[in-house]
């Protein structure tokens, strides 16, 4: 086998990849913990390490849709909003079909200098995962446990406190609460039925409550909406497995700047607006999928060198305790060399299967799947 197949081989590409990103993870996360300190002497100072810190996680997974699969990513805009992309503040309204959206709502944020202070409307389950979710906490992200009534106050809280962010931040939210399927979108659309509403043929309906009190929030210190429209050509299905292996894809995404004096104040006509949006974002579906294309000039964001300069610092730092680890296993003999190096492979097994599982989409959340919890948040 040459070096190349051998190195891309599946189980010695994901035992390297998840073990340099899990101890990196778990080293930054030691790293957030100690910058608590300058919380209450410099907040603005703990926010901008957080920041770097969080980058340090989150540009590995970056790098592998970029630099390991070589996957391009094409986007359509108008040219004159693709100037301020990076050097304001927004909202970015993703759609969520596919179990890599998130990665590509990221190579987003990383193409336009973003990605270490940008910010989700995360689940609370969400905040006690090691690695991301410690990460989230320092940056610093809003959490809920997709009951209004009690997440409302915290939710408003944790945005007015990001009126004075001292980095330009994009706030990404998944308007829909939670990936497609065909069994939640038959139920969202018996919900359109029941309410009136116009039916959508790509989409969930969105849940405007959250995307409301986000506006309301951070109208003056957010510039606009960025609402993005992300496929896959050839009717590809992109994986983070996947993406794992090394394979290719070519991801097409389409968005608008929509100044936020756009965006009504008023909760019900906010409302009406999102849906509207969304009419519109099932259109623009509809026209990708009969001619492979959208309605704006294609531009292909440089790569920076960042991400994978990142990943080679720390896969320098941690390969070679790893390499000698597994020397001194074969010189030595030892039932506990042994044993040490038999506990790093099944810890890097599980991480594996961790990081995969997280985004399966028939793993994923079962929000909006009972038919008893039909009424719109």
């Amino acid at each position: 086998m040459d070096i190349l197949g051998f190195l891309k081989s599946q189980f010695i590409c994901h035992l390297l990849i998840c073990y340099i990103f899990i101890v990196s993870g778990l080293i930054i996360n030691f790293i957030q913990l100690f910058t608590l300190v300058l919380w209450p002497i410099n907040k603005q100072l703990f926010r901008r390490i957080n920041c770097r810190l969080a980058y340090c996680i989150s540009s590995q997974m970056v790098m592998l849709l970029e630099w390991w699969s070589g996957t391009d990513c094409t986007l359509y805009t108008d040219p004159e909003s693709y100037h301020k992309y990076g050097k304001e503040n927004a909202i970015v309204i993703l759609n969520h079909n596919f179990e890599i959206d998130f990665l590509c709502g990221w190579n987003f944020c990383e193409r336009f200098g973003v990605l270490g202070s940008s910010k989700v409307l995360a689940k609370k389950e969400l905040s006690y995962m090691p690695i991301i979710g410690w990460m989230w906490y320092f940056l610093e992200i809003v959490f809920c446990k997709r009951k209004w009534e009690e997440d409302r106050k915290t939710v408003v809280q944790k945005l007015l406190n990001l009126r004075d962010y001292p980095e330009n931040f994009w706030f990404l939210i998944h308007c829909e609460g939670t990936r497609f399927t065909e069994q939640k979108h038959q139920i969202s659309m018996q919900v359109a039925e029941a309410k009136g509403l116009p039916k959508l043929k790509y989409h969930l309906l969105p849940r405007t409550k959250g995307f409301a009190v986000t506006v309301q929030c951070l109208r003056n210190v957010v510039s606009a909406v960025y609402d993005s429209t992300l496929n896959f050509r050839n009717n590809e299905n992109p994986t983070l497995l996947g993406v794992l292996n090394g394979k290719k894809y070519h991801a097409d995404l389409y968005v608008r700047r929509i100044p936020l004096e756009d965006v009504p104040e008023d909760e019900q006509e906010c409302s009406t607006w999102l849906h509207k949006l969304y009419q519109e974002k099932d259109a623009f579906q509809e026209e990708y999928y009969h001619t492979g294309t959208y309605p704006a000039v294609p531009i292909i964001p440089p790569r920076r060198p960042w991400t994978l300069l990142n990943w080679l610092f720390w896969a320098l730092l941690l390969l070679y305790p790893l390499f000698k680890l597994l020397i001194n296993m074969i010189n030595s003999g030892s039932s506990l060399t042994l044993a040490s190096f038999t506990f790093v492979i099944i810890i890097a097994s599980v991480g594996v299967r961790w990081m995969i599982g997280v985004t399966e989409i028939n793993k994923g959340s079962t929000y909006g799947n009972n038919d008893n919890k039909q009424k719109q948040k």
